[in-house]
């Protein structure tokens, strides 16, 4: 009941192969979208906007369905990457490209509200001592809205762990190279015999995507300590000068 399979094993390390890099790829586009959606206002603000969290409208296969459209090997894109070597579809990494876009939006959201939160009189201080606007992001808006950047960082993660329709459309259930932890749990619950290996299975997935929530909220709930105890003494300098 509690051994792993070998097919089994290898299911839980792929999918945190693809969360994690699907995760990690989101970082950086997914804060920067975030940034420009929360502090700038101009033409086709909406559109993006609807871009960013269609794939939370869309069914998870016809999002799967436009990625094997535009990155399959005859896509629009998927062709002229394929001329590098670059093959995303059939392959683990299709399968954390599919789920860094299905992770993109939740990311995004939450790093959007953490930043329009942060008072901007602060970072207009920082502006007037001489910081330029990359450093007051790096000094002042990235560390007050790091609790946001974090919960969509992990809810990233935990929906990279539980992605199913639109891997599986756009690039299979393959073991060993494309059957995640959502893959084979479906795999086992259509052959005789495969009950208990789907619920092993679903207990570990429960337990990661719970796991990393946890570890989110406790280091978001450690970094509000420390900004607060940080603003108290900036308070107290302030109040003896």
């Amino acid at each position: 009941m509690f051994g792993l399979t070998p097919d089994e094993g290898s299911a839980i390390a792929l999918s945190l192969r693809v969360a994690a890099v699907a995760t990690l790829a989101s970082l950086v586009p997914g804060l920067a979208i975030a940034w420009v959606l929360a502090r700038k206002r101009f033409p086709g603000r909406a559109l993006l906007d609807g871009l960013v969290h269609l794939p939370l409208i869309l069914p998870p296969v016809v999002t799967g369905y436009l990625l094997l459209l535009a990155f399959g090997r005859r896509g629009t894109f998927g062709s002229m990457l394929a001329e590098f070597g670059i093959v995303l579809s059939f392959r683990w990494t299709g399968a954390a490209l599919a789920c860094a876009v299905m992770g993109f939006p939740l990311m995004v959201r939450a790093m959007r509200l953490s930043l329009e939160a942060v008072d901007r009189r602060v970072e207009q201080a920082a502006a007037t001592l001489g910081a330029s606007p990359f450093a007051v992001f790096l000094t002042v808006t990235l560390p007050l809205a790091l609790p946001g950047v974090l919960a969509g960082t992990v809810l990233a993660f935990a929906k990279a762990m539980g992605e199913f329709g639109a891997t599986i459309t756009f690039v299979s259930n393959i073991p060993g190279e494309t059957q995640t932890l959502p893959s084979a749990i479906y795999t086992l619950t259509q052959v005789p015999g495969g009950e208990a290996g789907a619920l092993r299975l679903t207990l570990i997935s429960v337990a990661i995507s719970m796991g990393a929530l946890l570890i989110s909220e406790l280091l978001a709930r450690r970094l509000g300590r420390r900004l607060g105890q940080g603003h108290e003494q900036m308070a107290r300098g302030g109040g003896g000068a």
